[in-house]
């Protein structure tokens, strides 16, 4: 009986409790506002700030033509043949190249890709399983090159949520990734190891269109 009865005098006060709640005592702390205050910088700065800190590597291209020519330059650099690319929309790239897409994921020394959006504050890129290119092919390259455009560009991970729900509308992505530079852990005797999960480089060119 003296169980029953604390346990109803319990629920009663819950019921007080929840009939007369009591208002919130920073009610400017409560909403849809930022706790980030958002940059005086361009969000291309800001993004290649935050991006190369986090070990990525950051290309700026004012328009197509120079994005075939760092693209180029990149290629014949590092010397890569085994580039693998499975979305419509770069594969004239490699054409301009004289390349031709290396079929096997699993072999290939480098894969290009697509995003949905970059996140200029934290350095993110943003990738779903509604691309072409599918949930492995930025994961299992050991060097990811990602081609994102200026209107693909925002300075918060809210931004790129509401791009994504705009872009999708009721049939949002099964999977979203959120990538911030190359793959990287520091539990085996907390030395930071790059390339453990994912790819060992991450390079962002961003076409300014």
């Amino acid at each position: 009986m003296a169980t029953t009865s604390a346990k109803e005098n319990i629920l009663k006060k819950i019921r007080q409790a929840l009939s007369n709640p009591v208002p919130l005592p920073f009610s400017q702390s409560e909403g849809n506002q930022s706790v980030f205050h958002q940059s005086t910088e361009d969000n291309a700065i800001d993004f290649a700030e935050a991006f190369g800190i986090l070990q990525g590597k950051f290309v700026y291209c004012p328009n197509q033509e120079e994005l075939i020519s760092q693209l180029s330059n990149l290629i014949q650099l590092r010397q890569w043949t085994k580039i693998f690319c499975r979305e419509s929309r770069f594969l004239s790239l490699l054409e301009n190249l004289n390349l031709a897409p290396y079929e096997s994921l699993a072999s290939c020394e480098v894969s290009i890709t697509g995003c949905e959006f970059l996140v200029a504050r934290t350095g993110t890129i943003v990738m779903s399983s509604s691309e072409e290119s599918g949930r492995t092919t930025s994961v299992y390259a050991p060097i990811h090159i990602c081609i994102a455009f200026g209107n693909q560009l925002g300075y918060d991970l809210k931004d790129a949520l509401q791009f994504i729900k705009a872009k999708y509308s009721n049939n949002i992505p099964s999977l979203i990734t959120f990538a911030s530079g190359p793959s990287r852990t520091a539990d085996i005797e907390k030395t930071l190891v790059t390339g453990v999960h994912g790819p060992k480089e991450v390079y962002c060119f961003l076409v300014d269109l």
